[in-house]
């Protein structure tokens, strides 16, 4: 089934957001959405095409929306997602899938990413207080995603951090 405009999804649409460890350069990002594009194309689950769109935000994050209504994505789906991510990963030189990371906007307004484990020392130094933006990569479905994925630390589930 053809792309579907990442805004046309509806909010309860099932989505999964994929945040690179650093900017991508324009070559890069054509590489990843090209090869995202190829896929998503042609996704199913058990057969059936899934109404699908994505969206690259801020440069950094590659959100895929599945419209559940026609047909949701299954286990096998979602893993063949993953696997095409993480061959692109290697070639593209950036972590694309991996976890634990959390995502915030620095001072100076790019974006930075760090191991969860690392957050203690950006707010020991004043790196990240309660007002930075951060984006919440654990969010669901496309609702949450347009009114939550940016917003101050302290409105998030890293001020348990602070």
């Amino acid at each position: 089934m053809p792309l579907v405009p990442f805004d046309a999804l509806p909010d309860d649409a099932r989505v999964w957001t994929f945040g690179t460890d650093r900017a991508l350069d324009t070559d890069g990002e054509t590489a990843l959405l090209r090869a995202t594009d190829e896929y998503l194309e042609s996704w199913t689950a058990h057969g059936a095409p899934l109404t699908v769109g994505r969206t690259w935000h801020a440069n950094r994050f590659l959100v895929v929306g599945v419209d559940q209504d026609s047909a949701g994505a299954t286990g096998c789906s979602i893993d063949g997602l993953f696997r095409v991510l993480q061959e692109l990963q290697g070639s593209l030189g950036v972590n694309l899938v991996q976890g634990g990371r959390v995502f915030f906007r620095a001072t100076e307004g790019a974006i930075g990413a760090v191991a969860r484990s690392d957050v203690a020392t950006l707010v020991r130094d004043g790196l990240l207080t309660e007002d930075t933006v951060v984006f919440d990569t654990s969010l669901t479905d496309l609702g949450s995603w347009r009114s939550c994925f940016e917003r101050p630390a302290k409105e998030s589930w890293v001020k348990e951090l602070l």
